[in-house]
């Protein structure tokens, strides 16, 4: 009995050439960006102008945040324990999880089914405050007023075509919070590649995808730098730096000594 075959509409070889999506490899290289050729590959058509220019906004818009996010940390300490570049990235790369990668595709989930719903925004907040549960996509360590890459994404998705129902509705739920909370949780940079890819017709659960493309350049460059500017398992931390909450020092029962 024959196995289950593998099945994809990505790629397929013919006669010793890559095609994909229908197209020749060759032909893409050279006259797609790499933005576009990632659009093509996701969505399975070329994209627009439009298209092409908003994913390499939101691309750029999340290459990378610093040293400080747990992915960068895990990345160069793996590195630092004697591994190479490709160790080391898929150090940061597992360490993407709810709390920092992942909102980006909680949000678009939020958003297409709020969107999809008609539900009103008032009730949607309430509930969500009500149980004490985070909205994905709202709220920012730094930012307290409005996060200013959030504002960018926005006037671009504008001046491209691609402001509309679910945009709107993540304003319109920040506005809801304000009002019903009496404090301002902003809509962040994941809420707002949400609701801009939501809006160039992308599932939700390709969010994590969008996060992950556009991060790894910035996992590349920190764990290249790690490898070539710092000594192997220098990352260790000092006495200052660390607070033991266990049991002081005790002796152990006589009845467990042999020794």
């Amino acid at each position: 009995m024959e196995g289950k075959k593998w099945k994809t509409a990505i790629t397929q070889h013919l006669d010793h050439e890559v095609y994909i999506r229908g197209y020749r490899l060759l032909d893409l290289v050279g006259n797609l960006s790499f933005s576009q050729a990632i659009y093509l590959i996701l969505k399975g058509k070329l994209p627009t102008e439009a298209e092409s220019k908003m994913m390499e906004a939101i691309f750029v818009s999340v290459i990378d945040h610093g040293i400080a996010p747990p992915s960068v940390i895990s990345a160069r300490a793996v590195a630092s324990g004697g591994n190479a570049l490709n160790v080391g990235v898929a150090a940061g790369v597992m360490a993407f999880g709810s709390a920092h990668g992942g909102a980006l595709e909680d949000a678009m989930k939020f958003l297409q089914e709020g969107v999809k719903s008609q539900r009103s925004v008032e009730d949607t907040v309430r509930e969500y405050l009500s149980t004490k549960k985070p909205i994905p996509g709202f709220g920012h360590r730094y930012y307290k007023d409005f996060d200013p890459r959030t504002k960018r994404l926005f006037e671009l998705a504008k001046n491209y075509g691609f402001y509309g129902k679910h945009c709107e509705f993540a304003q319109q739920v920040e506005e809801e919070i304000f009002k019903q909370k009496g404090k301002r949780i902003v809509l962040n940079v994941d809420g707002a590649i949400a609701a801009v890819v939501s809006e160039m017709g992308f599932d939700w659960r390709l969010g994590k995808g969008f996060f992950i493309i556009g991060r790894v350049p910035g996992l590349v460059a920190h764990v290249y730098e790690e490898l070539t500017t710092e000594k192997p398992f220098s990352k260790r931390l000092s006495s200052e730096e660390i607070e033991y909450t266990g049991i002081e020092p005790r002796e152990l029962p006589e009845e467990f000594k042999k020794v």
